[in-house]
């Protein structure tokens, strides 16, 4: 017999090692030094998105400082950082910090139960063993990682070549001196297209609508000289509030005057393109910010295309054949190889299933609690990102507010916190997704939570507002409820 006893409930326990994950970690190890924790990571190595997303030219689509840390500053003299880069950065905070040791690495959660008696989560993995946790936060990213969308291009079955798609780009693979299309315009295409015309024979970026693009050095001239003058810590602190603030006012601006906006935007084209610039290619039928702006360092794209190495054609596909596409318009775009980029497929909560005393959790029937808990659902928390600034940003400040409240359950004596919402609360609601026309916000939205007009209840967008909310809000603000355990474990 084995007499072993079994081993203690976590404290908190991690879903990812991407971005989600690192930031909370390192948030628990600095603010919350006493609390067990353990990260679950279904991949290999540390990085999550950075990890999955090994096509050419994969970089980040904000710059690194608000995509990096708060405090752990971003040494690298680029701005906007390839994937791998970004993937290294995570590794070396998860080594320093030494949140390392507690990765557990190719273990895949199926499932999450809370038992209202024990007041614990027990969380199920793909090979059934099993966890206890007395918190459990999700840091398993938005996106399908197994299964992107499928756009049902008609024919693409009767392509001779080869089909592929970003998410599952094959190792090593070459391609040189091949025709290749790349279905698509937004950050994929625009990060693949330049990184390809290096050395394929040709590349098209088919795109059905054009997209918003934004031209910004890799290299930022003035936040180098601010590392240079100042230490790191304080010349990283003053590059990520300069860069968050010039974002949310240029956001404000396109929401504004997005007529003023978008001459703009035209007019860095036209100096990038000169003569060749073609106005109705790069004008979507949308406001600029109603999709997130594609970021182009140093117009990378527009400098392959004026070099005759990439072309951007728009229309609308009638039906792949064995030799290329064939457009509506009866134009042809003979292919090597076709690269679908086409877009990504909504998954809530990293497709973990989710359930109260065996009974299965409904997100959307869910409110969303001060941007990262659920109404009535006891401790828990999940990880959404900003979709107009870098992901890390709402990271950092959603890790700081739950160790402060976990240190003043602590203080308390509190073993469950559950974010309270009456049946009769009278809530507006206010589709915060529907901000944002993106094909993937659009086909998941009935996915995911919901979100009030007004704080706390709701998901917010805004990160200027979120930043003093989320700092000086007091925890106990009359709509949590704190319990202690009946049965200590």
């Amino acid at each position: 017999m084995d007499a072993r006893p079994a081993p203690l409930p976590l404290d908190i326990l991690i879903v990812g090692a991407g971005i989600s994950g690192i930031g909370m970690a390192a948030h628990l190890g600095e603010r919350c030094p006493g609390k067990s924790y353990a990260i679950l990571e279904r991949r290999e190595r540390i990085g999550g998105t950075w990890d999955l997303f090994r096509y050419p030219g994969i970089r980040s689509d904000s710059d690194m400082f608000t995509l990096g840390f708060k405090a752990e500053p971003w040494r690298d003299e680029r701005a906007i950082a390839p994937g791998e880069t970004i993937r290294n950065y995570l590794t070396e905070v998860a080594e320093r910090r030494g949140i390392a040791r507690h990765i557990r690495f190719g273990r895949t959660v199926q499932a999450a139960d809370w038992d209202s008696t024990t007041r614990l989560w027990t969380v199920t993995l793909d090979d059934g063993s099993t966890l206890a946790a007395r918190f459990l936060y999700l840091g398993s990213g938005y996106y399908d990682y197994d299964d992107p969308h499928d756009a049902g291009i008609p024919g693409l079955a009767d392509f001779s070549g080869l089909t592929l798609h970003p998410q599952f780009w094959p190792e090593d693979f070459d391609y040189s001196n091949k025709r290749i299309v790349v279905i698509g315009s937004g950050a994929t295409a625009v990060s693949l297209v330049p990184a390809l015309a290096e050395r394929a024979g040709q590349v098209i970026m088919l795109q059905r609508t054009p997209t918003w693009y934004l031209i910004r050095p890799t290299r930022d001239p003035l936040a180098n000289l601010v590392f240079r003058l100042l230490p790191a810590r304080w010349a990283h602190r003053i590059n990520r509030g300069k860069n968050a603030l010039l974002q949310h006012l240029f956001i404000a601006r396109s929401r504004a005057r997005p007529e003023a906006v978008k001459e703009f935007l035209h007019g860095e084209l036209a100096k990038e393109l000169g003569p060749d610039f073609d106005r109705a290619a790069f004008t979507p039928p949308y406001p600029p910010w109603n999709q997130r702006m594609c970021l182009v360092p140093d117009g990378d794209l527009f400098k392959a295309m004026k070099a005759g190495k990439a072309e951007v054609v728009t229309g609308v596909i009638d039906r792949v054949d064995q030799a290329g596409i064939r457009l509506a318009d009866g134009r042809r775009l003979d292919a090597d190889v076709i690269v679908t980029a086409t877009g990504l497929r909504l998954a809530v909560l990293g497709k973990i299933a989710v359930s109260l005393n065996g009974t299965p959790v409904k997100f959307s029937d869910h409110w969303y609690y001060r941007n990262c808990m659920f109404s009535n659902l006891p401790n828990f928390a999940a990880l959404f990102g900003y979709l107009s600034a870098g992901w890390t940003l709402r990271v950092d400040l959603v890790a700081d507010w739950l160790c402060r409240l976990f240190n003043h359950m602590d203080a308390w004596g509190m073993d469950v916190v559950t974010p309270h919402l009456p049946a009769d609360h009278g809530l507006s609601e206010f589709d915060v997704f529907g901000l944002f026309s993106s094909g993937y916000l659009a086909r998941g939205k009935h996915l995911v939570p919901k979100s009030a007009t007004e704080a706390p209840w709701r998901i917010s967008m805004n990160y200027m507002t979120d930043r003093t909310e989320m700092r000086d809000a007091p925890i106990d603000d009359g709509h949590l409820r704190f319990e202690r355990a009946r049965i200590r474990a």
